[in-house]
């Protein structure tokens, strides 16, 4: 997709499909998902909060995201979303923060994790599970897709996981998705993966626990804070030839020590990747272990407390999705803009009307 790098991200919104009868309508449909952007970006939560910061905003604020018309209600809003293609627009977000998230150190690392909107469950419908993939560090959305009904994460992961690019890409995945097909994918699409085996696989768990690892040397580190101590062991091997997952390389143990007032617990979980001793030596491996809680701490704990996601009664057709898709943008774009506290941004941008409009028209 070529576009200017001026105002990238309201150019690429233009270009999502309309699905209103076009006569009477009043406003184009990138400027209004551009408008929702922004109130989300100063804290709105749902349709009666964005209606709001649009009447505050005022016409000419309003031009400058392309509601060249006037204002927009509520309603208007709630009928678009709940019938927006949300593939369409996921994809299109997810192409314009890949484009503006950094590598670093030659490498770009991507996690894979779902959530459910458990506030969007009613009317005999089950809660919207979403699979997002967020840029380990930079804490960009990279993408987001929807679990079918009557299926699970894997495939959606899969498809997902099809969407990127993945050349040079690192992926980390929890141990649901320590699967062959997956395995495959990723590495034929050119990246790496990082699959964690845990004791619900006991069969491969109870194998990998077998591998000699009191004669393997180990690389340790300690971090102190939040009331506790963690000191993570790493030991790696290369990987035994009945490993069938593809392209695998490397197995580690991965050993972590949690001591919290005196009280001690112990984890071991073990690693397979496709990433040579090169590349990932076992402090870079342990590194992305721990990074890939991120998606967890920086994406999903913020929907959930700091846009009280789980509470939102948005529940009909796509417009969940899309709210979460919404809530994905704005976190990316204050990132982006070097915040860290995603609620104190929210009360920075909500001060101001023209810092969220200047947030998004400089993506």
């Amino acid at each position: 997709m070529s576009v200017p790098d001026h105002e990238l991200l309201v150019q690429m919104l233009a270009e999502i499909p309309d699905p209103r009868r076009r006569r009477g309508v009043r406003h184009p449909v990138g400027a209004l998902i551009a408008v929702s952007v922004c109130a989300v970006v100063a804290g709105a939560r749902g349709f009666t909060a964005i209606g709001e910061w649009v009447r505050d905003a005022g016409s000419a604020a309003l031009e400058r995201l392309g509601l060249e018309r006037g204002g927009v209600d509520e309603s208007t809003l709630r009928r678009l979303f709940a019938r927006l293609d949300a593939d369409r627009l996921d994809t299109v977000l997810g192409v314009w923060a890949l484009t503006r998230t950094a590598r670093v150190a030659g490498r770009r690392v991507v996690a894979i994790d779902g959530k459910t909107v458990r506030g969007a469950r009613g009317g005999g419908s089950a809660a919207p599970h979403l699979v997002a993939a967020l840029a380990h560090g930079a804490g960009t959305v990279l993408g987001q897709v929807a679990v079918s009904e009557k299926s699970n994460e894997i495939p959606a992961a899969r498809e997902l996981l099809q969407l990127l690019h993945l050349d040079g890409v690192v992926v980390t995945m929890d141990a649901l998705h320590t699967q062959h097909d997956t395995a495959t994918l990723i590495t034929g699409a050119g990246g790496d993966y990082v699959l964690t085996v845990k004791a619900n696989q006991k069969t491969l768990y109870s194998q990998l626990k077998a591998l000699p690892w009191a004669s393997i040397p180990a690389v340790t580190r300690t971090d102190r804070g939040h009331g506790r101590r963690t000191t993570r062991t790493v030991k790696v091997v290369d990987v035994p030839a009945w490993v069938e997952f593809s392209g695998a390389t490397q197995i580690a143990q991965l050993r972590r020590t949690v001591t919290r007032k005196g009280r001690r617990s112990i984890e071991i979980v073990y690693l397979i990747t496709s990433a040579d001793a090169r590349t990932a030596p076992p402090a870079v491996l342990a590194t992305w272990v721990q990074s890939h809680w991120e998606i967890e701490n920086r994406l999903h704990w913020v929907r959930d407390v700091t846009f009280d996601e789980d509470r939102s009664q948005i529940r009909t057709g796509n417009a969940p999705r899309v709210m979460a898709g919404l809530r994905n943008t704005a976190i990316t774009l204050l990132r982006l803009d070097g915040h860290h506290n995603i609620a104190a941004a929210l009360r920075h941008h909500a001060r101001d009307t023209d810092r969220p409009i200047n947030l998004l028209l400089a993506a």
